[in-house]
């Protein structure tokens, strides 16, 4: 079965879209289940903190192994199986009676978790390469819907018991694996399919070599780095500082994230094209970025719900440079390695993912303590404002001196 363009675009957005929401689910809960097995508060953030790296340590080996093996073996069968493993590991989160267990199913969820990774290449797969900056805009927006239904209705099973979310969520992931192998199309064609797999692929740091062969992304290599690291804050450290600065409930970060998701999918869905049109690819990146860092400034000092929802806002006006960015470099790397890289980008995301969770949460617990002196509620968030800024400085350097041969086509890598 071979994928019609539209048609596989289409099917693979609704698959992203339900496990999206499963991943909503438990975002407004996973925390305090973590502080209700941890015993207080201030070790519940360490804890949160170290599950976060376990999971971006598994990411970091296996993301790269699961893209190679798509552009071998087709994305469909590696999707399939990353969606079924998810589906287990909610499984084993609604039944985990101690902490042990919560480690033992981020082990399962960073090991099958590469279905985003692979989704992107699929996309890239059916795409041209003058659309994909839009395309990756409706992935875009098809997460911003996940995260209007899924947070919101996790917070709502979350008041009701704070496992039954996860529950929840190992079904829609069951139910998406079932749906995707009756439904999606595999989109790796005999032309398109990648050299036979050596030993290499199994090498950790290899991906770190693969980004090397492709000069935009090496030279971007430092700013993603420093945008992961700003964004693994959010990640770490929103439902921490919503509960412990402004009191609220998992009802209420689950309409908060809810909101993110609604402005998200808006801006995904109808701001990104007109930006591109307006500011070109080079200025809607930068000026998305900039809004982004601007974001992590005003959360940090929110005190108020009108002023986080202000910062929601402003994040939401930052998601046109993504898709942008994502575009730009998929045009620039060869058809027979979307896979690979896109997995090589997801290794250098996990590498930040060990680093970024672990500094969050410790900086938040350590400035929101109760001796603290002084005490600074949104450390976590002024942190990542100083990550996003250099980010954007040093991608601003990158783009301004990028050749005007790669605004247009696919280079091909260097030897």
């Amino acid at each position: 079965m071979r994928a019609n363009r539209p048609a596989a675009l289409v099917f693979i957005l609704i698959t992203l879209l339900i496990d999206v929401m499963g991943l909503g689910l438990i975002i407004p809960v996973f925390p305090n289940l973590i502080k209700l097995l941890s015993g207080s508060e201030t070790a519940g953030a360490q804890m949160l903190g170290i599950f976060t790296a376990v999971y971006a340590v598994m990411q970091f080996i296996f993301a790269p192994i699961l893209g190679a093996l798509s552009d071998r073996y087709g994305r469909r069968p590696v999707l399939l199986l990353s969606l079924l493993g998810v589906g287990l590991d909610y499984l084993l989160l609604y039944f985990a009676p101690s902490l042990g267990w919560l480690f033992v199913g981020r082990v399962i969820a960073g090991i099958t978790g590469a279905s985003i990774t692979v989704a992107n290449a699929y996309v890239a797969d059916v795409t041209k390469p003058e659309d994909r900056a839009r395309n990756f805009g409706l992935v875009g927006a098809t997460f911003g819907v996940g995260f209007i239904l899924g947070p919101a209705l996790g917070g709502l099973l979350g008041n009701l018991d704070l496992r039954l979310p996860f529950a929840f969520a190992a079904g829609l992931s069951l139910l998406n694996a079932a749906y995707g192998y009756f439904v999606l199309p595999e989109s790796v064609t005999a032309q398109t399919r990648g050299k036979a797999l050596g030993r290499e692929v199994f090498n950790p740091l290899a991906p770190l070599r693969d980004l090397g062969r492709y000069p935009l992304v090496r030279n971007l290599a430092l700013t993603f780095v420093l945008i992961g690291l700003a964004q693994q804050v959010i990640f770490s450290t929103w439902v921490l500082f919503t509960e412990s600065v402004l009191n609220w409930t998992p009802a209420q970060n689950g309409v908060a994230l809810a909101v993110v998701g609604l402005l998200s999918a808006i801006t995904q869905a109808l701001l990104v094209a007109p930006a591109m049109r307006l500011l070109g690819e080079r200025g809607a990146i930068f000026a998305g970025l900039t809004l982004g860092t601007v974001q992590y400034v005003v959360l940090g000092a929110a005190r108020s719900g009108a002023m986080l929802y202000g910062s929601i806002l402003v994040g939401s006006l930052a998601g046109i440079g993504g898709p942008a960015i994502q575009g730009l470099i998929s045009r620039s790397v060869d058809a027979r390695e979307q896979g690979r890289v896109q997995g090589a980008l997801a290794s250098v995301n996990s590498l930040v993912g060990v680093v970024g969770p672990l500094a969050a949460t410790w900086i938040f617990a350590y400035f929101n303590r109760p001796d603290a002196d002084p005490r600074i509620p949104g450390a976590a968030f002024y942190m990542a404002a100083v990550f996003s800024l250099l980010g954007t400085i040093l991608a601003g350097v990158v783009l301004r001196r990028m050749p005007a041969a790669m605004r247009g086509k696919a280079p091909t890598p260097d030897a």
